[in-house]
């Protein structure tokens, strides 16, 4: 099943280059969310007959037998939700997507490419296997940013993203050749390598092995001071390639710190767990302040992916350091990563959307050269309050739920630390309402129309379906979480303990 799932987008990708250019448009759009649909139905099935402990739906392959690489794939609780949150993400943009006119065969086909890698990571239990999917989601993310984005600009920060991907990739192909070589035999499988802990003794080597993986994941995530590749290709970037970079593709830097990094590593993990945890604060409290002072809003939210992903590196930087103290804690930190990581992905989504929205109607994310949009979009005024407030953190909501539990499992081990995060809820908070008041309240303005608003008309169907598929299960984990923390709480707890082992 999971390998239907991942290399169906791949396989329907090649068919539709291979239908005539004659094709209208229309029906590559629609493949497209054939697909996701067919891929949401496949994920669902697989959620409903998951049980938790372990890996399911295991599939293992030889490969590269000589060097121990093997086709190794399956999930546990701290993937299966990020595999669905990838599909609904996909298919909240393909919908989007269906107002879109410039050569959309081949920006079908590289979506459906970029959702075979994405799916393919979050599945993949061997270092190379998940090595060959992060790499390749650069490349297909580089021609969307610079094929598809806003003229010389998206080019040249499509450039610069996949310079600073590549050289984090790089460093983590070092850090994945150091820990094969460590094992005795020699093997890139995950499971074994986390069973034979081949680093627990530490050291120098153990140091290195760990600073190669955790440069290499921390550009992509991108943490404090491996960030400054985020903003330019954001704000150059379609409004779908966006939602799918910041959605999808940091979180595959996230989740290689709990599927690596912490259990294949964990004594070193613990050595270094407090400059996870410094490293996450900075990046919360910059990100939050940087994106207080933009007036673009597109740079906004991006910066405030900064900020959300940084409260991710305090969760799990504090499991570390609480092993062998209060085991729920460390579990709850843990456990609202993982969620954190499926929250941001939806709200971030739905924002670069809305923003998409907004540069669709007038040609510029300048909130300055807006006002008073409520009154005549009051759909779209509406939707875009609702991300907004589910993304500072507001009760009932997926980051409320995902905050708690990080702060929660946080503070006996890193009170201070915790306390200052907790301020970058207030700064986001602040940078939001700013946002709205600019966008939404006084006299209506809109771009190149001064005193005389020309007419902005509120969201398409197509649009308002898109935005609301990602705003419904942010509410619905929000008001009614267990569905996901039954999933995710038992790997919590299984990678707490390989972590104090």
């Amino acid at each position: 099943m999971l390998s239907v799932i991942v290399f169906l987008p791949a396989a329907v990708a090649a068919v539709l280059l291979a239908l005539p250019r004659a094709t209208p448009p229309r029906v590559f759009a629609a493949a497209w969310i054939a697909v996701c649909a067919v891929d949401l139905l496949l994920v669902v099935a697989a959620w409903v007959g998951f049980e938790p402990g372990g890996f399911r739906y295991e599939q293992r392959v030889a490969w590269i037998p000589s060097a121990g690489i093997s086709y190794h794939i399956g999930v546990d609780g701290l993937s299966l939700p990020l595999v669905a949150m990838t599909t609904v993400l996909f298919g909240a943009c393909a919908v989007f997507a269906l107002r879109e006119t410039r050569r959309v065969r081949a920006y079908v086909a590289l979506f459906l490419a970029l959702q075979t890698v994405s799916l393919g990571l979050f599945v993949a239990l061997d270092l190379i296997l998940f090595f060959l999917f992060f790499d390749l989601s650069i490349v297909f993310m580089y021609f969307l940013v610079a094929g598809w984005g806003h003229g010389e600009r998206a080019r040249a920060a499509a450039l610069t993203f996949f310079l600073y991907t590549f050289l984090g990739s790089l460093a983590l192909l070092l850090g994945f050749i150091l820990l094969a070589l460590a094992a005795e035999p020699h093997t890139f499988d995950i499971v074994e390598l986390t069973a034979a802990d081949p680093l627990a003794a530490g050291g120098p080597y153990a140091a290195l092995t760990l600073l190669a993986i955790g440069v290499g994941l921390a550009i992509k995530t991108p943490t404090v001071p491996f960030h400054t590749w985020l903003p330019p290709a954001h704000t150059e970037a379609p409004a779908t390639g966006s939602a799918i970079l910041a959605g999808v593709l940091l979180k595959m830097g996230t989740y290689g710190f709990v599927r690596i990094a912490m259990p294949i590593l964990p004594g070193t993990w613990r050595q270094y767990a407090m400059v996870a945890v410094v490293v996450g604060v900075v990046s919360v409290l910059y990100g939050a302040l940087v994106a207080l002072a933009q007036t673009d809003l597109k740079r906004m939210i991006a910066y405030t992916s900064v900020n959300h992903m940084g409260y991710v590196l305090l969760g799990v930087g504090a499991a570390g350091l609480l092993t062998g103290s209060d085991e729920q804690a460390r579990q709850l930190a843990t456990t609202g990563a993982v969620t954190q990581m499926v929250s941001h992905g939806l709200l971030t989504g739905a924002l670069f959307l809305l923003t998409g929205v907004l540069y669709d109607r007038g040609r510029t994310y300048d909130m300055a050269a807006w006002s008073g949009l409520a009154g005549r979009t009051p759909v779209f005024a509406g939707m875009f309050a609702v991300a907004s407030f589910a993304s500072l953190g507001l009760p009932g909501f997926s980051g409320f739920i995902a905050e708690f539990q990080i702060f929660t499992g946080a503070l006996p081990a890193a009170p201070i630390a915790t306390v200052l995060a907790v301020t970058g809820i207030l700064i986001t908070a602040a940078l939001f309402l700013v946002a709205l008041q600019r966008l939404f309240l006084g006299p209506l303005r809109v771009p190149d129309a001064p005193g005389t608003p020309r007419p902005v008309v509120d969201l398409h169907p197509s649009e308002a379906v898109a935005i609301a598929v990602l705003l419904v299960p942010v509410t619905l984990i929000g008001v009614l979480p267990r569905f996901l923390l039954d999933v995710i709480e038992p790997a919590a707890r299984a990678l707490g303990e390989l972590v104090a082992r």
